[in-house]
């Protein structure tokens, strides 16, 4: 037999083989597999690559929704992966201590080390939480606030000379975020929002989150070193990353360690030791994730919320007049008991969170690999078989009608007991921060910074959307494809943290505040 012979013959052999094990994988999933009971779609039930598509176009939790609304409150969406839609399962899930995180975070880290956000290991977790909690503890935010304040006050200044100009209110917000966590983190001024040299920072994380997202949702990508083949497409920004935020941490250990109230003073001595600052150092790591945690999420709820603000003429004049009457002045308004008075000041931060949460899509959880127990792992009603990761959606629970009757209306009056809204059944079926021990530790932050920058701007200026197309950024259209016709809904593009464009609004100085404007600022 010829050569030729050997290798085409040896050729079709390999070919059957591989069709023979693609054959057999399918029939066990569909058929044999433990989840072949639950409903899905199709591709989901046999491979990640259904996830992995919709995670792509940073379009997974519309997706995830409507396909609750096809198969029902719990179905497959993965080989090995069911997905909830209830209040009962957010509880079952993410305050169950015998739950950790998925596997598949052990994907994210660029260095040696992980983080507070993807570390798996619960005792690991919980030794990082209670340093970094401490830098973002709502006594951290009181000794903060001066520095907040002063940030702010940036904005401000900015929209006040952009009078009667659009103004991108995602880039206000991004940077503004990149600013504070900057100076909280590491004590660095990056001056974002005023100067052009850092801002690739914003859009190299980004890039970082939607990289996350996707070894999440499409594990497969990288464990065969799929995705790091499109990264190095990217070499130059990501490197132009690394070596920004090595050359910040080198300025901050070269300066004493309490030279300033910053995350780095309080975790230095535990994380740092040793004076690093390479991407394999520990406190590389959180570092790399203190900057999109904290600034990318407040971001998405502020522009949101402005979005809305807009959009709801009704609900804006609420707000202006609950704030206008509460406080004489513009630098009357600080963090304090007068700041949490306004109960519709909040309603309407909680209502943004609902309706747009900057975490949109699934935080994967399975048993941990040190449980002990020998009861069945059940989660609202099913018994959940050994290796399976579950998980609830974010975006999907937050517009469950049962919870939530006119889910995608921005009510903000829902939350402060308006007729047909159940505040009690609302509050365990919303989970902006996640739920338990690995929920988010920057809450206080969040809404300290939201509540801020609101009061702030809704004190000194009026705003509307920007005439013409610009006034579109943000807005749903039929042409953006299924889940995304809602003009009223501003829209989210999941990464882990969700990007967003716009909205475009026009800012006008108050009448008769101009001289308290010029005082504050």
């Amino acid at each position: 037999m010829g050569l030729f012979s050997l290798l085409s013959s040896g050729s079709w052999y390999g070919a059957a083989g591989v069709l023979s094990f693609l054959a057999l994988t399918l029939v066990h999933r569909l058929m044999l597999h433990p989840l072949s009971k639950y409903p899905g779609p199709f591709l989901a039930k046999v491979s990640d690559i259904y996830a992995g598509f919709y995670a792509g176009s940073m379009s997974l939790h519309i997706r995830t929704r409507e396909d609750h609304l096809k198969y029902g409150p719990v179905m497959r969406y993965g080989p090995n992966r069911l997905i909830f839609n209830s209040k009962q399962a957010l509880k079952d899930i993410y305050l169950n201590e015998r739950l950790s995180k998925s596997h598949v975070y052990q994907h994210i880290p660029s260095g040696d080390y992980s983080s507070i956000f993807d570390v798996v290991d619960k005792s690991v977790h919980r030794y990082k939480r209670q340093l970094i909690g401490q830098a973002i503890s709502e006594r951290s935010m009181r000794i903060f606030h001066p520095t907040m304040t002063r940030e702010i006050n940036v904005l401000l200044q900015i929209l006040a000379s952009s009078s009667g100009q659009p103004i991108n209110m995602t880039d206000r917000m991004k940077r503004l975020g990149m600013d504070l966590i900057g100076l909280l983190a590491i004590g660095y001024p990056l001056k974002t929002q005023t100067e052009d040299k850092y801002r690739f920072l914003i859009q190299a994380h980004v890039f970082g989150t939607f990289r996350s997202n996707m070894y999440l949702q499409f594990p497969f990508i990288k464990a065969t070193g799929i995705y790091s083949m499109l990264e190095r497409l990217a070499t130059a920004d990501v490197q132009r990353y690394f070596s920004a935020v090595e050359k910040m941490l080198e300025k901050r250990v070269s300066e004493a360690k309490d030279v300033r109230h910053d995350l780095y003073s309080l975790v230095a001595d535990k994380m740092n030791p040793n004076g690093e600052h390479s991407i394999n150092s520990e406190i590389w790591a959180e570092a790399a994730f203190f900057f999109p945690a904290g600034g990318e999420t407040t971001a998405t709820l502020l522009s949101a919320t402005f979005f809305y603000l807009a959009y709801y003429s009704g609900v804006y004049g609420k707000l202006a007049e609950e704030i206008r009457s509460t406080f004489p002045s513009g630098d009357a308004i600080v963090a304090g008991s007068t700041l949490t008075s306004c109960r519709y000041l909040r309603a309407c931060i909680d209502e943004s969170l609902r309706i747009s949460p900057p975490i949109s899509g699934t935080l994967w959880r399975e048993l941990a690999v040190d449980d002990a127990s020998t009861a069945p792992l059940v989660i609202d009603g099913h018994v959940i078989p050994p290796g399976i990761e579950v998980g609830v959606n974010y975006y999907t629970i937050h517009h469950n009608e049962e919870y939530f009757p006119e889910p995608y209306a921005f009510k903000p009056e829902r939350w402060l007991g308006s007729p047909g809204n159940d505040i009690k059944e609302m509050q365990e079926a919303w989970a902006p921060f996640s739920l338990g021990s690995r929920s988010c530790p920057g809450k206080a932050m969040a809404y300290q910074e939201a509540s801020l920058v609101l009061a702030k701007v809704m004190w000194y200026f009026d705003f509307e959307f920007a005439p013409g197309s610009l006034g579109e950024a943000g807005r749903g259209s039929p042409r953006l494809g299924i889940g995304r016709a809602r003009d009223a809904e501003f829209q989210l593009y999941e990464h882990i943290a969700a990007t967003h464009e716009g909205p475009n609004l026009v800012f006008e100085p108050r009448a008769g505040v101009a001289q308290d404007f010029a005082e504050e600022c």
